[in-house]
């Protein structure tokens, strides 16, 4: 009887070998680790960045006209990088984009004159309104270590007609201050902070 059980046993053994010799049982192995993929466009060197678009966020109405604010993330420190201008249908679009940390914080409003924090001095801005734009959370660029738009100034567009400029980009005590010179008698506008890339989107209706 003992003989009988070893020859089944080592038949038993012998058919599991040669079930794994042909492959019916696929090895398992861990998955390969997923590349690295950059955490948006712009963080690929050389890459152009579009403007993006804003799934969900509906044109700004023409008589939204109340001012627009939000506070800044704790401890954030940021600097505005680059403006661009663009037209879509039914508003025209300005982005502040920022370097640095945090999310910003921001109050903006029409305002009547065009006056420098600071300084005192009243800028003078194309166009027939004004929208005064302070972006909190922001630092001087050699806390952040982000090099400070240099571009025109104004930022224009002639494709951009809604928008008659972008004036100035200063930092004052921990706020960017701008000016957004705007064709039309105070249209509706929204105003939205957006990651990735960072920045502060600005929708000013037009006709």
């Amino acid at each position: 009887m003992r003989t009988g059980r070893v020859l089944v046993v080592a038949v038993m053994l012998g058919c599991l070998a040669g079930c794994a010799d042909s492959g019916s049982t696929p090895p398992v192995s861990s998955p390969e680790a997923a590349p690295a993929l950059p955490s948006s466009e712009a963080d690929i060197p050389g890459l152009p960045v579009p403007p993006f678009p804003l799934p969900g966020q509906p044109a700004p109405a023409p008589d939204d006209t109340v001012p627009k604010q939000a506070e800044a993330s704790p401890g954030a420190k940021l600097t505005v990088s680059d403006v661009r201008l663009s037209r879509h249908p039914g508003f025209d679009r300005v982005e502040y984009y920022l370097g640095g940390q945090g999310t910003p914080g921001f109050s903006v409003w029409y305002t009547g004159r065009a006056v420098q924090d600071g300084s005192g001095r009243e800028l003078q801005v194309a166009g027939d309104s004004v929208l005064e734009v302070r972006i909190t959370g922001s630092g001087y660029p050699f806390d952040t270590g982000v090099a400070p738009y240099a571009g025109p100034d104004p930022a224009t567009d002639p494709a951009v007609p809604g928008v008659a400029g972008v004036y100035r980009t200063t930092v004052f005590e921990g706020i960017t201050q701008s000016f957004v010179g705007v064709a039309g008698d105070e249209p509706g506008f929204t105003v939205v902070a957006e990651p990735m890339p960072n920045r502060l989107v600005i929708d000013i209706a037009t006709g």
